[in-house]
């Protein structure tokens, strides 16, 4: 992420994510953002249904509530054949490009090789009591070169989303997880106007082959935070910004309809990127664009923000380990979310928490605890009126976090740098996940084991103003 002065109207927005791993810190940017925000909290007045004072209701979340997990593939996928320490190779992509220049603090190698693995993974997912399995179909891989499609890798991905619905979960399928093939990369990617064409002709075909599946779609993940994450690995000149968002909005629109001719009833929709006190703001640029062509809202929520603490930055500084976790932000994300786009479902499509290493956490909050307490949260904001119908944790297994292995989400945690083996080893987080969805919740007693955040900034103002207890 640039530190450099931006033009709201063309460049990236600087955007805290889990996703930004490499990054100079735009600190004048979030730290007079932050500011702002702040003050408006003592200058706006409160909505007269500020803070609702009730506890998790008995009924908790609905029958029908979805519980998943969320991976991608070029997080997760890595090298074929072979892997790390066979001398395997990746697909030719913007990302394998970024890696093979050096722009990256670690290599992929194997990621967590979910490409041989995924049937054993699936079967971890499935014994957690999940309903919806998130994974990316990567068009480098199933397209290497124009018009050629690898019917190997095609056949993979048949195998791998048959599985999933063969385990009784449903698949949430991604269309563009950020990366695209080598050919497009050395055209110009998003820079060039011919993209969206090629960009709908794999996506169309991809919808066909999977729609009967009945999946649930993500047509782009995070699109600010992707132009962002394009700029600052130098596959997009920042000139290009405004050019890329306006790509974006095209195709994700015409994949849309395509999407609900092949797939009457299909739930679509892209995912957000939650960030503490501008989200409005960064909504404006694509979410506000596209917004009849949602059909729920993708939330993806990772840190909070107070007036007593704007650690959150370090999540933009390569150290997302660093960052401030306090789950009422959730909270406060989903209300925002529910005034601002009324009548619509809302979908917790990611979450979770950051280690370094996988090691213990400096503030001591335990994953099972992290992973409890945000449930409690989202029951809090369904109870409360909010719509939510599904929560995704981030994810099954730690993966390559776009230039690096130090950050880890995993409900289970591989050492991909030391361990060759690959070994799947459990956190307390699986066994807390697995009481979660039996119980489609954390039940009507259950407090959270952090306290709220005082003037939390997640939704600010109302976030401050309209406290929840």
């Amino acid at each position: 992420m640039s530190g450099d002065a931006y033009d709201a109207g063309s460049a990236p927005n600087p955007t805290p994510s889990r996703h930004q791993t490499r990054a100079s810190t735009p600190v004048a940017a979030v730290v007079v953002a932050a500011l702002v925000a702040l003050a408006a909290a003592f200058v706006l007045p409160a909505r007269a249904d500020a803070a609702p004072s009730g506890h998790v209701s008995s009924r908790g979340l609905p029958p029908g509530f979805l519980w998943g997990v969320s991976s991608s593939g070029f997080q997760s996928e890595g090298m074929d054949p072979g892997g790390l320490h066979a001398g395997g190779r990746l697909p030719d992509s913007n990302w394998s490009r970024y890696v093979a220049a050096g722009k990256t603090d670690d290599a992929v190698g194997s990621s967590v090789d979910f490409r041989h693995r995924y049937r054993s993974d699936i079967a971890l997912a499935r014994s957690l009591g999940v309903r919806v399995y998130r994974v990316s179909v990567e068009w480098a891989r199933i397209e290497p070169r124009p018009g050629v499609i690898d019917r190997r890798e095609l056949a993979y991905y048949d195998e791998m989303i048959g599985a999933i619905v063969s385990a009784g979960m449903r698949p949430m399928i991604t269309l563009d997880h950020w990366v695209y093939p080598g050919w497009i990369a050395a055209r110009g990617g998003w820079a060039v106007a011919s993209t969206p064409t090629a960009w709908l002709h794999n996506a169309r075909f991809v919808v066909d082959r999977y729609a009967r599946y009945d999946p649930l779609w993500i047509t782009i993940n995070e699109p600010e935070v992707y132009i962002l994450n394009e700029v600052r690995m130098g596959g997009l000149p920042a000139t290009a910004s405004a050019a890329m968002r306006n790509r974006l909005v095209e195709v994700h629109t015409s994949i849309y309809r395509y999407i609900h001719q092949r797939q009457p009833g299909a739930l679509v929709s892209t995912n957000i990127a939650y960030v503490p006190t501008v989200e409005p703001i960064l909504d404006a640029a694509f979410v506000d664009l596209v917004r009849s062509s949602l059909d729920f809202i993708g939330l993806d929520y990772y840190y909070s923000a107070s007036v007593t603490d704007l650690g959150a930055i370090n999540a933009a500084t390569g150290k997302p380990w660093k960052a401030p976790l306090s789950a009422d932000g959730i909270y406060y994300s989903l209300r925002d979310l529910a005034r601002r786009f009324p009548g619509t479902p809302l979908y917790v499509v990611e979450t979770g928490m950051p280690t370094e290493n996988g090691g213990p956490r400096r503030d001591g909050y335990r994953r099972g605890d992290h992973l409890r307490d945000l449930v409690y949260w989202v029951t809090r904001a369904y109870a409360d009126g909010y719509p939510v119908m599904g929560f995704n944790y981030w994810s099954l297994t730690d993966n390559y976090e776009w230039g690096s292995y130090t950050p880890r989400f995993g409900l289970y945690t591989v050492d991909v740098k030391t361990d060759p083996t690959l070994r799947r080893q459990p956190t307390d987080a699986v066994a807390a996940y697995r009481e979660v969805t039996a119980h489609n919740g954390v039940g009507a007693a259950y407090r959270p084991t952090r306290p709220a955040q005082w003037c939390s900034l997640a939704a600010a103002p109302a976030s401050c103003t309209q406290p929840v207890r």
